[in-house]
């Protein structure tokens, strides 16, 4: 068991391709719900796209309740409380492919299930889990989340929301006002957080909703959005709204605690509600290409578009690696602390907040990669793409809240570098002994030696390995001179982050693909491999490019110079793939089976 990686150690440790889970590696009970999930979204949601972007709430609540009996919505809810208790995988591989159809559904679906439900699952009381989870997890009930005020978006313990307990001790009167609380129109119960007095932080309570009996619950109009048009998204006034002190959730002043483990669990949740949207808008441009006749041929046949089509696919197939790898730990790591003694709930905590890293890290990529995605989508098919006629332009509104919720990508990118220094700093990811050894490196005269790459892979994993030299030669330098200071230097984050985020990605993607390659031969998998090999030279260039805006920013001189030579050795190919090829491998085999097909 010494051998279970931790979050962030995969920049200082060798993983091997046998060790990672890929969506090749679904037991059949997964494949049966993914089957029956894409089932229930072709027939109810997709079918129905149209009314979807004509602001049809009703739908969307009806949607909601079909998938509740079908038991879609308690999946990830233990057994003992009306759901399914499957494991962080299987709600993952659930979240992924309800989510792909349209954004209105798939808000709904992740509010109610992530931060409508999940707080009183992971910290509610028994009592409280027994009263409230299993109407939520059938959709008898439906759950929202009410954190965000006009005041308080990324900086969520700012709330002015109050909480004063009564003169009997019995109960606590809540008055303020939320903003942008997705489900609010047809829910029932509202996780609600207000401060106690002058609290340093907030706290979570249960709070039940009846229209009938508003008890100082008032709703806003629906809000008119971008994207998203037929989740329901208002704000929420509370007018001396009466709260037993029994709903409470966990303890006075821990509202700030729940408030970031639910977004941890959200934001990986999110990637994987990313995943599906792109295969199908894939699907969509692949067919519209190959049907589109201009100067007497498909434009699918032209180089300009195969490029595009193998873009799209490349970031689809790496996100989906990278997300399930990035599941199947933390599924793991909560097994791991079961067996140790701990509870589901504290479990299921410390397993996701063991990689809130790789959360993060997943959030900002594949919510850029749907956007990218789509708006790709909207140019192969060109004047119809910005047509409400066809997908495309529905497709790329709803993309765009993806980069917003659930920490905007600047918040993220931030989090992702701060936390892995923090780990650093606790011992439990051992950055500073790598960081010297690249510096010491620095010093040394380079090995010219051309090594054997004969075997699948070998120059591609060797470069993973030297582009994660220049992330910790970056980040070492920069943590050296600035120190608990570095929070400051908002764009020297953002450029490390954004190496961070590009080795990860990118090396998902090739060890997947070595499994693959292994189980069923490489000459079988040669579009899984050009993408591998596409994604990671599309990775050197972004990690060239933010390691000189990092090296420039805070080093100067002979200093300077050296990182700047380090940096030209550690992305340096031996051998450069012909990236026109690869485009063309992928996309022919994507036009021959006029769909996603990896």
């Amino acid at each position: 068991m010494e051998d279970i990686t931790r979050g962030g150690q995969f920049l200082v440790k060798e993983t091997k391709c046998e060790n990672v889970f890929t969506p090749e590696d679904f037991s059949e009970e997964q494949l049966m719900m993914r089957d029956s999930v894409k089932e229930f979204v072709d027939k109810e949601v997709w079918a129905n796209k149209t009314r979807f972007e004509q602001k049809d709430y009703a739908l969307t609540e009806e949607c909601m309740r079909k998938a509740g009996e079908l038991g879609f919505l308690g999946v990830a809810v233990p057994e003992a409380y009306g759901g399914l208790g499957m494991g962080f995988v299987s709600t993952m591989l659930t979240c992924d492919y309800i989510s792909g159809a349209t954004g209105s559904f798939s808000t709904a679906f992740g509010a109610h299930t992530g931060i409508g439900t999940m707080p009183i699952t992971l910290y509610g009381s028994e009592e409280q889990k027994q009263k409230y989870v299993p109407k939520l997890a059938s959709g008898e009930w439906f759950g929202a989340y009410c954190l965000t005020e006009p005041g308080a978006g990324s900086d969520a313990n700012s709330g002015k929301t109050k909480a004063e307990l009564s003169a009997d001790g019995k109960s606590y009167k809540i008055n303020g006002q939320k903003m942008w609380i997705s489900n609010a129109g047809f829910c029932n119960v509202m996780i609600v957080f207000a401060r106690i007095e002058d609290d340093k932080n907030i706290t979570g309570f249960i709070v039940e909703y009846d229209p009938a009996n508003p008890n100082g619950i008032t709703l806003g109009e629906e809000e008119h959005k971008l994207g998203i048009r037929s989740s329901s998204t208002r704000q929420v006034f509370f007018n001396d709204t009466v709260v037993p002190v029994e709903n409470m959730l966990a303890g006075r002043g821990e509202g700030f605690k729940i408030a970031m483990n639910a977004l941890n669990v959200g934001r990986i949740k999110l990637a994987a509600a990313c995943l599906d949207a792109q295969r199908r808008t894939i699907t969509e441009a692949t067919k519209y290409a190959t049907e589109r006749v201009q100067f007497k041929t498909p434009i699918a046949n032209f180089g300009a578009i195969q490029a595009k089509l193998a873009n799209m696919a490349t970031s689809a197939y790496v996100g989906e690696s990278a997300c399930y790898r990035a599941g199947k730990d933390i599924e793991t790591r909560i097994e791991l602390r079961e067996a140790e003694g701990n509870s589901h709930q504290e479990a299921e905590l410390k397993g996701v907040e063991e990689f809130a890293i790789e959360c993060s890290i997943l959030k900002v990529a594949v919510s850029e990669d749907i956007q990218n995605c789509s708006d790709e989508g909207i140019q192969i098919f060109g004047g119809m793409g910005f047509s409400e006629e066809t997908p495309m332009e529905s497709a790329w509104r709803d993309a765009r809240i993806a980069r917003i919720y659930e920490g905007t990508n600047e918040i993220n990118r931030m989090l992702s570098v701060g936390m892995l220094v923090k780990k650093a700093m606790k011992g439990h990811v051992d950055l500073l002994g790598p960081a010297m050894k690249v510096a010491e490196e620095l010093m040394g005269i380079p090995d010219f030696e051309i090594p054997d790459y004969t075997e699948l892979f070998a120059e591609e994993k060797e470069l993973i390995g030297k582009l994660k030299k220049a992330f910790l030669m970056v980040a070492g330098a920069a943590v050296q001179k600035f120190g608990p200071d570095l929070e400051a230097h908002q764009q020297l984050l953002m450029a490390a982050s954004d190496m961070l985020i590009e080795i990860y990605m990118a090396e998902s993607g090739i060890l997947r693909t070595e499994k693959l390659a292994k189980a069923k031969g490489a000459e079988n998998v040669k579009e899984q491999i050009a993408m591998a090999q596409l994604y990671l030279y599309q990775a050197v260039d972004v990690v060239t490019q933010k390691g000189k805006e990092g090296i420039v920013s805070f080093a100067e001189g002979d200093e300077q110079r050296m990182m700047l030579m380090g940096l030209r050795r550690f992305t340096k190919y031996t051998n450069m793939p012909n990236v026109v090829k690869l485009r063309e491998t992928i996309a022919a085999k994507l036009i021959a089976e006029n769909t996603y097909c990896f």
